[in-house]
């Protein structure tokens, strides 16, 4: 075995129900088996599962019910508690005890609530408790949610500085092309760099059983590498999928961590959500990109949505392209009224003042 790891596996609905319409119980018992060896050896290891709304159709027999947020919220309120004792039932059955915990964005997004999850996930870790994660569908709005356990996996990663994010699906992994229309696509197995070509090659792969796809993963894949930790996407069909990739066989695609990762603060702003976004000219472009500056309200064009100092904004060019994520000094308000000005006149305009940058470099993420 290698040297311990702390690894997050995320278990889409695809794989929970092996494509069925309800929990497939015998696979599920598999993965189980795998991780209860992995954990008698020292590693930690973290679940995120999708599947609630799947357990809960299926304990009410398939009811009937209209497309509404309100009847998946009923699925999954049903469903959760039936979905969480199957974990820990199977769990048991290896002497193994696990912990609950169901997240909304709205627990990451505000930095001393993020602290306060990564010390619960901690705790449980320290105390050779299997955590297991879900988003809390049953209360979670659209303004707070995640929207899809592959970005709640890569959040929960960054919680808990994880050193790998497996994100088991249906699939084997990334191919060159859609594998259902083309005979000839080819499997991806290492990418070192996520940009738009890659991002282009997910296309719209959905099982129809779950709310991610291809594209999500991307998605979580840039956010956990960027926090230096690998992910590999990889079929939860395979046998002893998740043991080969602690053991660092080649599994499905591999998505290398960046070499210089982001610090842990970063790492928060990245997860968070952005509360608006700020429109800058071409000479904030170049200070931004080039010579690694903060933002200046003289280089500010446009402010969009409401938000408050210290929430995370998107920085864009004029033609639409994000720049970086970063915390604002100023509320919204604020920086509409300073914007395009000096930043010696800032206190002047204002009547007080938080510093001469709008979007200080520390508090920055280039994208």
């Amino acid at each position: 075995m290698n040297k311990n790891q702390t690894v997050v596996v995320k278990l889409g609905t695809s794989v929970l129900t092996a494509g069925s319409r309800c929990l497939n119980k015998a696979h599920i018992v598999e993965l189980v088996r795998q991780c209860a060896r992995l954990h008698a050896n020292g590693h930690r290891i973290i679940i995120v599962t999708s599947g609630a709304i799947a357990a809960g159709r299926e304990h009410l027999n398939y009811p009937d019910l209209p497309t509404t947020i309100a009847s998946k919220q009923l699925l999954a309120a049903v469903g959760q508690s039936r979905l969480i004792q199957l974990w820990e039932q199977l769990f048991s059955i290896y002497a193994i005890n696990i912990g609950q915990m169901l997240l909304t964005r709205a627990d990451l997004e505000d930095r001393e609530r993020f602290l306060n999850a990564q010390d619960t996930l901690r705790a449980l870790l320290d105390n050779q408790i299997i955590p297991v994660i879900n988003e809390n569908d049953a209360v979670a709005t659209a303004e707070i949610k995640v929207g899809d356990n592959d970005n709640l996996s890569a959040l929960a990663a960054v919680l808990a500085e994880a050193d790998k994010l497996l994100l088991l699906t249906d699939q084997t992994g990334l191919f060159t092309a859609d594998p259902r229309y083309h005979a000839d696509a080819e499997l991806i197995s290492d990418i070192t760099c996520i940009d738009d070509k890659i991002r282009a090659l997910a296309g719209e792969s959905v099982s129809g059983l779950g709310t991610g796809g291809m594209i999500t993963k991307i998605q979580a894949a840039d956010i956990a590498c960027r926090a230096g930790i690998d992910v590999i996407i990889a079929a939860g069909s395979r046998p002893n999928v998740i043991e080969d990739v602690i053991e660092n066989q080649s599994v499905g695609t591999h998505f290398h961590a960046v070499e210089i990762p982001l610090e842990n603060r970063k790492r928060w702003i990245f997860g968070a959500p952005p509360a608006g976004d700020i429109i800058v000219d071409e000479g904030a472009v170049i200070a931004i990109e080039q010579r690694g500056s903060s933002l200046l309200p003289k280089g500010i064009l446009q402010v969009k949505g409401n938000f408050s100092r210290g929430e995370v904004v998107r920085i864009l060019s004029l033609d639409d392209r994000v720049l970086a994520h970063g915390v604002s000094r100023y509320s919204s308000d604020a920086i509409k009224m300073i914007a395009g000005h000096h930043s010696q006149q800032i206190s002047a305009i204002l009547g007080y003042e938080y510093g001469a940058v709008a979007v200080h470099r520390d508090d920055m993420i280039i994208r």
